[in-house]
């Protein structure tokens, strides 16, 4: 646990710097909550204020920030923080979220954030937990394990004969649905996902 005791109100700005380069990676924000994970993991959480919640960067992606030093500006209200950048910061897929006006980087309009992903998620671990009239979701699990089962295969076998970029687009999307109805069933998340392929990567 790093050893940097610092209190403050509300939602504070923070910028995030890669600790070898110098180059800045990112602004997020932080509450206190954040900053607390943050110091206690040594890995960078961030707050966001259009979901009022925390999340661990790379939680899912894997590309996490491993926190070397913290620093706070002379008026106490924002932060800098010097990481370890795995892999990229943006979600955009570059290093950093920043580039000059007029630039177009490769993959620029392609999100590789994975939000909708854990959005995805995160309705279907409500859903589950607080049963809501008229919905699919619900259906699938009051219908029990073996159905969700019989699902994901179904949807995988219409995913692998799906003709077309389009369809097997729109067949994927339905087989990505029921997974995440499977995983959150059986209590599993992305994230424990991620975790293994990144230790497979390893090897």
């Amino acid at each position: 646990m790093l050893d940097y005791n610092f209190d403050f109100d509300g939602v504070i700005p923070v910028v995030v710097q890669d600790y070898s380069t110098g180059e800045v990676l990112t602004l997020g924000y932080m509450n206190m909550g954040a900053y607390r994970k943050s110091i206690e993991t040594g890995l960078m959480h961030y707050y966001s204020r259009s979901k009022d919640r925390i999340r661990m960067k790379g939680e899912v992606s894997g590309n996490i920030q491993k926190i070397h030093d913290v620093m706070v500006d002379c008026d106490g209200d924002s932060l800098l923080f010097m990481v370890d950048q795995k892999g990229s910061a943006c979600h955009l897929g570059t290093r950093s979220c920043f580039r000059k006006i007029g630039t177009v980087e490769q993959g620029e309009n392609i999100d590789y954030s994975m939000e909708v992903l854990l959005n995805l998620e995160e309705l279907v671990n409500r859903t589950r937990h607080n049963p809501r009239p008229n919905s699919y979701t619900t259906e699938l699990f009051n219908s029990g394990e073996e159905n969700i089962r019989k699902k994901v295969g179904e949807e995988a076998v219409e995913t692998v004969l799906a003709q077309g970029k389009e369809r097997i687009i729109y067949e994927t999307a339905d087989l990505m649905y029921h997974l995440t109805v499977y995983l959150a069933y059986e209590g599993i998340k992305f994230s424990d996902i991620m975790n293994e392929l990144s230790r497979r990567n390893k090897k």
